[in-house]
């Protein structure tokens, strides 16, 4: 079954690279999954204990648990949904993209399906604030096992250590997966060990690898076993976040890492708390720190604590990809994107992203105070953004990759009960805390449709005024209009139509310049761009030329560097006798048919805070005049 992905980056058939690539996954893609045996095992067992830690609880717990690992995320994601990738990127929203490539003309089942991606979406953003919230306060709370003198100082530990992540995202991914992979592997192995010590005193616990022990645990506990499936659900909540860290290292990388490390560590410990509960009921305060000998207990806390940092960049990463793919899809205002690699198109860092994060994290911090309360609000926001994911990759076999209804169905049919179990088990949650991600994913679902909608609406108001530059420059040949001396560069995305703002300049005082540019800027996906190829001129007669200008990711656009020294016409342009003239749109919320009018003050005040051209194209800002053209929504 041949792949359909595609994958991006450069020089990836070397082993080398590929090996140092996984390396960097530990840290950044399994953080969070790697973290999970912290308080997944307890809170599991938490509820289990109220039936009572017998030999088949215990055993259907820990099957459930590792049918959940092979299931979820081998067989669905590593196998599957990683293969779904949109030029290299992955999450929800590069699948919701492939099941429309015809962006001009979209059936209504089709933006059901659309709407459906970006809730999807718009959920990992309240997962982003969650995981590291819960991460790390777990870890921090481990401190309380030495000592109750830590007791008052969690919080503003816990605090302290996120305010050092997202201090250091800035850095890219790139190098915080080298700083962080080694800690991450470190964590593994001795996640590993742990489990196999306990294994070994006793072993007849892997016989709850027998998916019978799982069946057999539903079947006698009835509506019991659906509250501990909600907890199940722990140690596979990183899925969605791995699937969006795709574009950060690729497929084969991430699959390297979790074949060869992260599964069976993974595996290993938890098999080894449930072999500690057999043997010692009253650890289920903290199976994990206590799967430790006690001499071992503050190297491991100090691990802990560094590796739950670490498995906070699982989903800040994913949500900086998801930033810029929605950026790139029109669903949120151009936002500031720094690229950290050369090699990576999606190893990015988003300024204003990773500030909101922050402080929804520390809110989250304060309000739930323990990790186990986070527990009661972790889930549900994953569990529906997976349901939707199996959804959407339907779609995609059946019409991008051909598959047969038999094929496909059968598959996501399979998928769908699995993830529609979890998702009603954690349903239960929506009182407890559940609330929380939901709401924030509603708030964010509404920002992005808002930008989407608002932009369109913007489009159909001034479409009446759009001329063609055909009509313009052959209203100018007829005018014989005053032409002052210098250069006037008109920013134009599209070079087939004139700007607003020279059409407004022109009415109002019936002069142009000299020397016309209808100036374009167009962003490859390519690290750089040559610079024999970066520029191209085009006389279009009448003293007036179009400008393109290309751009690779990783380069930052410099509109003046490029201009100086380029030549038009027989004069060379002249960065003191130019003027640059920029569109900018003032909106007003009004009753006319369209969004409601909440939604058209929430479009405005978008517009308002969104980067503006001047400064993403670095041009100097006393050079720059912007035309205001009034438009009523």
């Amino acid at each position: 079954m041949s792949s359909p992905s595609q994958t991006s980056g450069h020089d990836k058939n070397s082993a080398k690279y590929r090996y140092l690539l996984a390396l960097g996954a530990l840290g950044v893609v399994y953080g969070d999954i790697g973290t999970s045996p912290l308080y997944a095992i307890k809170e599991t067992f938490h509820h289990a204990s109220k039936l009572g830690l017998s030999m088949d609880n215990v055993f259907g717990v820990l099957s459930m648990i590792f049918w959940s690992l092979m299931i979820v995320i081998t067989f669905k994601y590593l196998v599957f949904i990683l293969r779904a990738d949109n030029k290299g990127e992955g999450g929800i929203l590069a699948l919701t993209s492939l099941i429309t490539p015809d962006k001009k003309n979209i059936p209504k089942d089709k933006k059901r399906l659309i709407l459906m991606g970006l809730f999807g979406t718009a959920l990992l953003y309240g997962d982003g604030m969650i995981t590291p919230a819960i991460s790390v306060l777990s870890a921090v709370e481990g401190l309380s096992l030495i000592t109750p003198v830590f007791d008052p100082y969690i919080i503003p530990i816990t605090v302290v250590i996120l305010l050092g992540l997202f201090s250091i995202q800035k850095k890219g991914t790139g190098t915080v997966g080298k700083i962080f992979g080694p800690v991450t592997l470190l964590w593994f192995f001795v996640l590993g060990l742990l489990g196999i010590f306990s294994i070994i005193e006793n072993p007849e616990v892997l016989k709850a690898i027998n998916p019978y022990y799982a069946f057999n645990f539903f079947f006698t506990n009835s509506w019991t076993s659906m509250i501990v499936l909600g907890s199940v659900f722990l140690v596979v909540t990183g899925g969605e976040a791995l699937y969006s860290d795709l574009g950060h290292f690729g497929i084969k990388p991430i699959r390297t890492a979790w074949f060869l490390v992260v599964l069976p560590c993974l595996v290993l410990n938890y098999f080894g708390q449930g072999a500690l509960l057999l043997r010692t009921p009253e650890a289920i305060t903290n199976p994990f720190f206590l799967l430790a000998p006690k001499w071992a207990l503050y190297p491991l806390v100090i691990l802990a604590t560094m590796s739950t940092v670490i498995a906070s960049q699982a989903l800040i990463t994913g949500v900086f990809s998801l930033t810029m793919q929605a950026v790139q899809h029109g669903y949120m205002p151009r936002v500031s994107i720094d690229h950290t690699s050369d090699k990576e198109f999606g190893q990015i860092y988003v300024k204003s992203m990773n500030r909101f994060l922050m402080i929804g994290t520390m809110l989250l911090v304060f309000t739930f105070k323990s990790s186990s309360n986070l527990a009661s609000a972790y889930g549900l926001a994953v569990t529906s953004t997976m349901v939707i994911t199996t959804i959407l990759f339907y779609i995609v076999a059946r019409e991008k990759w051909g598959w047969s209804f038999f094929k496909a169905f059968p598959l996501c049919a399979f998928l769908f009960v699995i993830d529609f179990a979890f998702f009603g088990a954690n349903l239960l949650k929506l009182l407890d805390g559940g609330y929380v991600p939901l709401g924030i994913g509603l708030a964010i679902f509404t920002y992005m449709t808002t930008w989407k909608l608002g932009r369109k609406i913007l489009a159909k108001r001034i479409s009446s005024k759009i001329v063609p530059l055909t009509d313009f420059l052959a209203r100018i040949r007829n005018d014989h209009p005053t032409r002052v001396e210098g250069f006037a560069i008109y920013m134009n995305g599209n070079l087939k139509e004139t700007p607003h703002s020279l059409i407004h300049t022109y009415d109002h005082f019936k002069v142009i310049h000299q020397k016309l540019i209808f100036l374009s800027v167009v962003i490859k996906e390519t690290p750089t761009i040559p610079i024999e190829n970066r520029i191209r001129i085009s006389p279009i007669g009448d003293h007036c030329y179009t400008l393109v200008i290309h751009y690779g990711y990783m380069e930052k656009p410099n509109i003046p560097r490029e201009l100086d020294g380029l030549v038009f016409g027989s004069e060379k342009f002249d960065k003191a006798k130019v003027t640059y003239f920029m569109g900018k749109e003032t909106l007003f919320a009004t009753e006319r048919p369209g969004m409601a009018l909440w939604r058209e003050k929430l479009f405005a005040f978008q517009s308002i805070n969104a980067l503006s051209a001047t400064t993403y194209f670095q041009m100097p800002k006393d050079r720059v005049m912007e035309i205001g053209i009034h438009v009523d929504l």
